[in-house]
C-alpha cells in the first residue's frame, strides 16, 4: 500500500493578498470563537504556513483541544487526531497490520485514514505516549517519510500540533519536545475576561443541551457551522513558492542574531537548527499580514521558543522591547488586537490610530484605509462592552472617523 503523496502546486505565483486574507478570516473566525487567544491563533497559522510544528501547554480547560479541533475544521484538509496513553500501541495511529499481506510472508499496514496519510495532525497528551510511538513519530515529522515494512513512504504532513498538561522533564521525552519549534502557553483567563466566559460558556452549554442558540449567544457555532476557508493545496503553493519570502535584510539579520546570542545568554538554548527554522516562521508570519518581507514586528514569535515555563518571562523581556519599539515607529503597521480585547488594549489602539491620523504624516491611501478599517473594528469591539466607559469611547471613534472624512483627502 502506498501513501499518497503530497500534491503538486501549479507553478503560479502566489496571491499573497487573497492567501493573507484567507488566513486573517480564519484567525477571525477562531478569534470570535475563543476569548483571549489571539497570539497562539496567528502561530497555529503560522506554523502551517510555513510547515513546522507547535505543541500548546496548559492546565486541562483551557480550550487546547478545542482551538486546535477548530483550526483544523478551518483548513480543506485531511486530518487526524489522536489521544495519546502509555497503553498507546501502534496500530492505533499508523494502522492495523495488512492481514493478506501478512500471510504472503511481508509485514506491512494498512495506512488508510491514520496519520501517515494526514495533512493536519492533533495528538492529544503527546508526552504521555510510550518510546515506541515517539520512535515511529520522530521519523515522521522529522523526515516526513514513514517505514511501512520494507518500504520507505513519503507522508503528506503539513503539521502537526500537540497539546499537553505539562512540560515534559524526562530526558527521553527532550527529542519530541525539540521538534516543536513553537512552544505556546494556555492559560486560565484572567478577571477581565471572566464575565465573557460565562455569557460564552453558558451559550454553549445551552447550545450542546437544547440543540439550537438561545437569544443574542448566536456567536457561539456548533462544529457542523465550522466551513474551511483555506485549504491544503492552498498552503502547499505558498510553500512551493516559499523562496520569494526567505529574503532578509541585514539589518533584520543583525538584529536576530543579538537577540539569538542575548537569549542563549540567559541560559536558553537555541541550537543552529532551530535558529535557521525560525526564519521560516518570520517569513510565515509576513505572509500572514499580506507582507513580501519581514519586519521586526515578527520577532514576536521569539516569546514562544522557550524549554520550561520559567523561561517565558525571561523572553518577554528581552523580545518586548524590540517588538514595541517597531510599532512605536510604525504604527500604521501595527496588527489590530482582535474583538476580544480588553478596554485598556482597545483604548491603547485607539490613541495610537488618533496620533497617526492627527499628526500630519503622509499616509498613502492604502494605509489610511486600512486604519479606517480598524477605527471600524475598535468601534464594532467597543459595542460588545459594557459600561460608560466603552460609551464614551465609541463617541470619540466617531468623532475621529467625522474629522478624517471632512479632511480635504475626502472632500468633495
Amino acid at each position: 500500500m502506498v501513501a499518497t503523496p503530497p500534491q503538486s502546486p501549479r507553478s503560479f505565483a502566489v496571491d499573497v493578498a487573497r492567501v493573507s486574507a484567507s488566513f486573517q478570516e480564519l484567525a477571525r473566525q477562531m478569534g470570535a470563537q475563543f476569548l483571549d487567544k489571539q497570539e497562539i491563533i496567528r502561530l497555529m497559522t503560522v506554523s502551517a504556513i510555513a510547515g513546522e510544528h507547535m505543541v500548546i501547554v496548559g492546565p486541562p480547560g483551557t480550550a487546547k483541544s478545542a482551538m486546535i479541533d477548530m483550526f483544523a475544521k478551518l483548513i480543506d484538509a485531511r486530518y487526524f487526531e489522536y489521544l495519546l496513553t502509555r497503553f498507546t500501541e501502534p496500530n492505533e495511529l499508523f494502522g492495523p497490520v495488512d492481514i493478506a499481506a501478512f500471510r504472503d510472508g511481508r509485514y506491512t499496514r494498512r495506512i488508510e485514514n491514520m496519520l501517515p496519510t494526514a495533512e493536519i495532525v492533533f495528538l492529544d497528551e503527546i508526552f504521555k505516549s510510550n518510546s515506541a510511538i515517539l520512535n515511529s513519530l520522530l521519523h515522521v515529522i522529522n523526515e516526513r517519510k514513514f517505514q511501512n515494512g520494507p518500504d520507505v513512504l513519503p507522508v503528506p504532513l503539513i503539521s502537526l500540533f500537540a497539546a499537553s498538561n505539562e512540560v515534559p522533564n524526562d530526558d527521553n521525552l527532550s527529542a519530541m519536545f525539540d521538534r516543536f519549534l513553537v512552544r505556546v502557553l494556555s492559560d486560565n483567563l484572567d478577571s477581565y475576561h471572566f464575565h465573557e466566559l460565562m455569557k460564552k460558556g453558558i451559550a454553549l452549554e445551552l447550545r450542546k443541551m437544547t440543540g439550537r442558540p438561545e437569544g443574542n449567544v448566536a456567536v457561539v457555532r456548533s462544529q457542523s457551522d465550522i466551513k474551511p476557508v483555506i485549504s491544503a493545496r492552498d498552503l502547499r503553493a505558498v510553500q512551493a513558492n516559499f523562496d520569494k519570502f526567505m529574503v532578509f535584510p541585514e539589518e533584520f539579520l543583525t538584529k536576530y542574531k543579538g537577540l539569538v546570542f542575548q537569549i542563549r545568554s540567559e541560559g536558553i538554548s537555541v541550537s543552529d537548527r532551530r535558529a535557521v527554522k525560525l526564519l521560516k516562521l518570520f517569513a510565515a508570519s509576513a505572509v500572514f499580514d499580506g507582507r513580501t518581507r519581514v519586519h521586526d514586528g515578527d520577532f514576536f514569535v521569539l516569546r514562544h521558543i522557550w524549554n520550561n515555563l520559567d523561561q517565558i518571562e525571561l523572553l518577554e523581556e528581552i523580545v518586548n522591547p524590540v517588538v514595541d519599539a517597531y510599532y512605536r515607529e510604525h504604527p500604521e503597521e501595527r496588527r489590530f488586537i482582535g474583538p476580544s480585547a480588553s478596554l485598556d488594549d482597545l483604548l491603547t489602539e485607539l490613541g495610537l490610530i488618533r496620533e497617526l491620523l492627527t499628526s500630519g504624516t503622509e499616509l498613502s491611501d492604502i494605509q489610511l484605509f486600512s486604519q479606517l478599517k480598524n477605527l471600524n473594528e475598535i468601534k464594532v469591539a467597543l459595542a460588545s462592552l459594557p459600561g460608560e466607559a466603552a460609551a464614551r469611547m465609541i463617541r470619540e471613534v466617531d468623532q475621529l472617523l467625522e474629522t478624517v472624512f471632512a479632511s480635504s483627502k475626502f472632500g468633495l
